[in-house]
């Protein structure tokens, strides 16, 4: 099994982060715009439209306000097993940690994962420090 672990500081307040990252249906519009061209919800199901023409369909696992935590898995048949978590953790007033974290199996596509996870944390970071941190 494949572990990808990536963290970054971004220069937002953890419950402005939180506050998009929680809304399970809006990767397009309040966490990764650009990144994310649409995503659409059906009962604990996104699909997931990706800039590149990528689409995945996602299931969401858990939201825990508390932990600032959501996790969810990619149903895809490439994947025997797929995990996924993203963590907000508070570092002051204006900044906070954003934790990802992947497990999946197989581990042959580990490298175009993290490429994307990477992508990913960049669209994230960028979109969430742009305006007044909530």
């Amino acid at each position: 099994m494949a572990t990808l672990h990536i963290e970054r500081t971004l220069h937002a307040s953890a419950d402005k982060v939180w506050d998009a990252l929680r809304d399970f249906g809006a990767l397009h519009t309040k966490t990764a715009p650009g990144f994310i061209l649409d995503t659409v919800v059906e009962g604990d199901v996104r699909t997931v439209t990706f800039n590149g023409g990528l689409v995945l369909r996602e299931r969401l696992i858990a939201i825990d306000d508390e932990h600032r935590r959501i996790v969810y898995s990619i149903l895809a048949d490439t994947f025997e097993h797929h995990s996924a978590s993203n963590t907000v953790v508070p570092e002051g007033e204006d900044r906070c940690r954003f934790i990802w974290v992947v497990d999946f199996l197989p581990d042959g596509p580990k490298d175009r994962i993290a490429a994307m996870m990477n992508a990913g944390i960049d669209a994230i970071k960028a979109s969430m420090e742009r305006g007044p941190a909530a």
